[in-house]
């Protein structure tokens, strides 16, 4: 896969993770800051490192899963597979300048 291919199928997930938010706040995932990593192969499959609010996040089961779902939709991605990690713990320092502004951080 050319590094051009690439970079396009990278924005198209984080254009599907910005659909994603979190139930307890209004803020989408990639702003809030919980995704860590994503990378793609040359087999069409995503893997996505991200993170939760904290351990005891109501959709710990949930969120991963509809991660996996929605990014597997691209007609580019055949299989994502969602790692969960707290290392390093989330915390209000990753969210973006945009997702601290919505949240009256700012």
């Amino acid at each position: 896969m050319e590094e051009s291919q690439i970079t396009d199928i990278g924005e198209k997930i984080v254009q599907v993770l910005k659909t994603i938010f979190d139930p307890e706040i209004p803020v989408d995932i990639y702003e809030l800051g919980l995704i860590y990593d994503v990378m793609v192969n040359d087999h069409k499959e995503a893997k996505i490192l991200m993170t939760l609010t904290s351990p005891n996040c109501p959709v710990a089961e949930t969120l991963p899963k509809e991660v996996e779902n929605k990014v597997e939709q691209l007609e580019e991605i055949d299989s994502a597979e969602v790692e969960i990690t707290f290392d390093p713990t989330w915390t209000q320092d990753m969210m973006s300048e945009e997702a601290k502004l919505e949240l009256g951080f700012l």
